[in-house]
């Protein structure tokens, strides 16, 4: 019996069978090759034998895979390797807007709820308050409804007998006969003024210098790395100024809602720190030059200075080397001290430092201190406090305020000290004992990154400690 190779099929059916057989046959070489002879079998179909059933049921159950995988969906998420590196450099860009997406995210979560638990402790601290003193009210009141007519009735007191000396001061000016009469009426009236104007005056405290740190809502960090460095804090703040008679306060104004989430998140600062003067200016950046003017009036208006001065929140002050620069210059009546600088005027739109009244100035602007900053004499302090309100402002408030003293009889002092670069020129000097009174980067017009880089210039460019206690002033 001639047995079939295995590369031969054989396939069934129930009404015929296929036989595929063997032949043999001459190629046209003479040589002879397998090939196959398929016929049908005629009749009854015969009965399948082992052989046949296996190759049956291998061909069946190949039919239903290739069957189920073309069925089969494939899955979305089913990580792919990427064709080209094109393609991994976009999967990789997703990857990381999506990580700092998620960091902007945290961030402004932080912000929100550093200010929610402002708002909630400025909350506590004013409902202890209102208890505290509905528990007071009961024991205060008869003491207070004792004192309150008193107080008024002296102060009634005094308003008449001072329009009785005025007009005893009149009469007897009209009614003077002689040259002595008048001279009595005018010294009365003398005395009348220097009482009312020394009455104004006793309630300003007197002080050497104001420091007045600009800030802005947004430069928390930015005071807390001030606070860290040159910047006493707490009972050596308040000591500076008792005894030293400096003062130093971050200014602000308020928000462009009165009593919203920044004013009281910056009351719950102020409740922590004190050291905060907050003044009727509504905050922003096209503000400078209004904010600058109300400072300077506020600030004369509270404290008797010898010098006003204002400081910017990024950069590195050397407080002692400040004062002791500064009484060398107390003789004089009206000062302006700073790094005094003159340059082009910006008349294209849109860049930094544009000046929309380009044609006021020409090319070029005068001559006035650099607006990191500046200290000027109480006069000068004086002049602003009672021409506030006609004062011009222009786009930058180092402009406006040299603009203002154009027309005065003031000694300008350009001293190149308080304008010292951050290390190594800085550093430099301060080894060889010589401190900059301030240091910063002209090309961020402050210390660049300065809540980062504040401490590192302070230990390279900060003054001996304890050296503002030795200026003798």
């Amino acid at each position: 019996m001639y047995s079939l190779p295995s590369d031969f099929c054989l396939l069934c059916s129930e009404s015929a069978s296929l036989i595929c057989r063997p032949l043999s046959v001459d190629d046209s070489q003479g040589r002879k090759v397998w090939s196959t002879q398929v016929t049908t079998q005629q009749g009854p179909p015969r009965a399948m034998g082992d052989f046949e059933r296996i190759l049956l049921a291998q061909q069946q159950h190949k039919l239903l895979s290739e069957e189920e995988e073309e069925e089969e969906e494939p899955d979305a998420f089913e990580f792919r390797t990427p064709k080209d590196s094109s393609e991994a450099k976009q999967i990789l860009d997703h990857v990381t807007d999506l990580h700092s997406s998620i960091r902007t995210l945290d961030k402004s979560i932080v912000s929100l709820e550093a200010e929610l638990s402002a708002t909630l402790k400025l909350h506590e601290e004013e409902e202890s308050k209102k208890l505290k003193l509905e528990s007071s009210a009961s024991s205060s009141y008869s003491l207070s409804s004792l004192e309150e007519p008193q107080q008024k009735k002296k102060q009634e007191e005094e308003k008449r007998l001072e329009k009785v000396a005025e007009e005893e001061a009149k009469n007897e000016t009209k009614s003077g006969s002689g040259k002595e009469d008048k001279k009595q009426a005018q010294v009365m009236l003398n005395y009348l003024k220097w009482r009312n104007n020394s009455r104004k005056q006793r309630a300003r405290k007197k002080v050497f210098m104001v420091i007045g740190i600009n800030t802005a809502f947004s430069s928390r960090k930015r005071r807390d790395s001030v606070r860290q460095t040159w910047m006493p804090g707490g009972a050596k703040l308040k000591r500076l100024e008792e005894e030293k008679g400096i003062v130093m306060r971050f200014v602000i104004g308020h928000g462009a809602i009165r009593g919203g989430i920044l004013d009281r998140a910056l009351e719950a600062e102020n409740n922590i720190h004190h050291d905060f003067l907050r003044i009727e200016h509504t905050e922003g950046y096209l503000e400078l030059s209004a904010k600058t003017k109300i400072y300077f009036a506020t600030a004369f208006s509270l404290w008797d200075a010898d010098f006003y001065v204002k400081v910017d929140d990024d950069i590195h002050t050397n407080v002692g080397m400040l004062a002791q620069t500064l009484v060398t210059y107390r003789h004089k009546p009206a000062v302006y001290i700073g790094c005094m600088k003159s340059g082009p005027v910006l008349s294209h739109r849109g860049v930094k430092y544009y000046e929309p009244e380009y044609w006021k100035f020409g090319d070029k602007y005068f001559m006035h201190a650099t607006g990191q900053l500046y200290a000027i004499s109480r006069n000068l302090a004086e002049f602003i406090a009672n021409q506030e309100k006609v004062l011009k402002r222009y786009a930058n408030e180092d402009v406006s305020l040299g603009s203002w003293f154009l027309g005065l009889d003031v000694d300008y002092v350009d001293d190149k000290n308080l304008c010292c670069a951050t290390p190594p020129t800085c550093e430099s000097r301060a080894k060889a004992g010589k401190w900059c009174v301030a240091s910063f980067d002209w090309s961020c017009s402050g210390i660049c990154r300065s809540v980062q880089r504040l401490p590192e210039v302070h230990q390279k460019c900060g003054e001996r400690e304890g050296a503002v206690w030795n200026v003798t002033l």
